[in-house]
């Protein structure tokens, strides 16, 4: 059961101030809980908090680092049902793809305990030519300061925890924004993690509105930035932020291959999960799907089952696979690029239908490559059928978006998945399964309009931290 009201974390500590922020359950539309929100001046104060902890955050040594990170595993492993609750009233999560997002929490944090130990340099051999005998160089890395973090609504565990886990594994205080319709769980990490013995504002987690936060991306003191969004906002950040480096992980339109010569069983199954799990709110979640036309009908006859056979309803019960969007705003924008597709001559082979932020799991064939649901991301629950004779062909029209954060190929040629790897324009390939595919260690990011630089905790760690060089010159060689 949910608190009847959160607190948020400035400095460390719990505070308190108002409960202005609504968050409402997302299968009854009633409000669940209600969350104190920050205003410019706590986040001011937040700030400057960050700044002071620096010195303590980069003298803590990495054994303490990991401690800390290993603490909160084995809370969130003692809370886990509640974190899973919590997940499915806010953000309308199915039980099961909740519990799924806890392990993966899980997962987070102890990859940045171990990633806290070895956080490596390097020697340089100088003696490359006669001027620079005598010389030898070695670098290591350093944190880069106080950071700044915005993530998302669709996985608000699992999504703070990519940056939250390796700024403390890497020394570097923060400040985090929670999406405000899903702040909950980054309220329960911080609850967790002011059990610790972290310096005195090495983290504040501060749900605000939108219009509140400008310091967040403008502020001087912060000298990171790493959003989880939408293209839109997360471009018109970057153009904000100023001289700091900006980490972005934005949206996806994804495509997946299934080749002559597939098990269409095993493709099947797998692209259903890719494309309907947590109701398809998933930047990597599979959009477009391309079948060689040797297997096209099969597939297509697979899927519209499939498909049909997806139960929707109370993201509480443990059969549901289809639980509501995130809210019907959300439900209506994509049920309207669905109904404008078949105005435009697509052909709905599943769903199709949307009651408040209840959209039917939703198939469509002969959509056109201008129409919303094939060049923009759906994110939601309607996924598109083609097919295509040639491979290099496909490999072509994966290319033809302006998207570019993972794909997924079902080929059984390994001269063809490594075409594929070497030509598809994005942040990564999938051989055998499908875009949706993701474990926390890997780099995981996007190119063109779904972002720059990449997440998984080793990776952003070196986002997180500057290289130094030191020279040593020895007078008599």
């Amino acid at each position: 059961m949910l608190q009847a009201s959160y607190p948020y974390y400035l400095a460390n500590e719990a505070v308190s101030p108002n409960q202005d922020l609504e968050v409402t359950n997302k299968y009854t539309g009633e409000v669940a809980t209600r969350v104190a929100l920050a205003d410019v001046d706590a986040i001011d104060r937040a700030i400057a908090a960050a700044v002071e902890a620096t010195e303590p955050m980069r003298k803590m040594p990495a054994y303490k680092r990991q401690a800390i990170l290993e603490h909160c595993v084995r809370r969130f492993q003692e809370r886990f049902e509640e974190l899973a609750q919590a997940l499915c009233v806010e953000a309308g999560k199915p039980i099961k793809d909740a519990r799924g997002e806890v392990t993966r929490l899980i997962d987070t944090f102890k990859i940045a305990a171990e990633e806290a130990t070895r956080i490596y340099g390097e020697v340089i051999p100088m003696d490359i030519s006669a001027r620079a005998n005598g010389y030898s160089g070695q670098w290591k890395r350093v944190p880069i300061g106080p950071c700044s973090f915005i993530s998302p609504f669709n996985f608000p565990l699992n999504l703070a925890a990519h940056k939250v886990a390796p700024a403390i594994a890497a020394g570097c205080p923060f400040i985090l924004k929670p999406a405000s319709l899903t702040p909950i769980g980054a309220l329960i990490i911080g609850e967790v993690l002011a059990e610790t013995d972290l310096p005195k504002g090495a983290f504040s987690i501060l749900p605000c509105h939108r219009d509140g936060a400008d310091l967040f991306t403008t502020d001087d003191r912060l000298k990171l930035l790493s959003f989880t969004g939408s293209p839109e906002v997360g471009w018109n950040l970057k153009a904000k932020a100023g001289k700091k480096p900006v980490v972005l992980e934005l949206g996806g339109n994804a495509a997946c291959i299934v080749d002559e010569g597939t098990d269409l069983d095993d493709a099947v199954t797998r692209i259903v999960f890719g494309a309907y799990y947590q109701s398809g709110q998933s930047c990597i979640s599979v959009q477009r799907i391309m079948v060689h036309e040797s297997l096209y009908d099969e597939a297509r006859a697979r899927l519209t089952k499939a498909v049909n056979a997806l139960v929707h309803g109370d993201p509480a019960d443990e059969n549901t696979f289809i639980g509501p969007m995130i809210s019907e705003k959300e439900a209506t924008r994509l049920h309207n690029w669905v109904n404008a597709a078949k105005e435009g001559g697509a052909t709905v082979l599943a769903g199709g239908e949307r009651e408040g932020a209840m959209l039917q799991a939703t198939l469509l064939e002969n959509v056109t490559t201008d129409m919303d649901v094939n060049c923009q991301e759906a994110f939601g629950p309607v996924a598109i059928l083609s097919k295509f004779s040639d491979f290099d062909a496909a490999l072509k029209e994966v290319n033809n978006s302006d998207f570019g954060l993972q794909a997924g190929i079902f080929t059984r040629d390994i001269y063809k998945a490594q075409k594929a790897w070497d030509e598809l324009e994005v942040g990564g390939v999938v051989i055998g399964d499908v875009p949706s595919w993701r474990v926390d260690h890997m780099p995981y990011g996007g190119v063109k309009d779904s972002g720059i630089g990449r997440e998984g905790v080793r990776y952003a760690i070196e986002d997180m931290t500057e290289i130094r060089l030191m020279v040593l010159r020895n007078p008599k060689p």
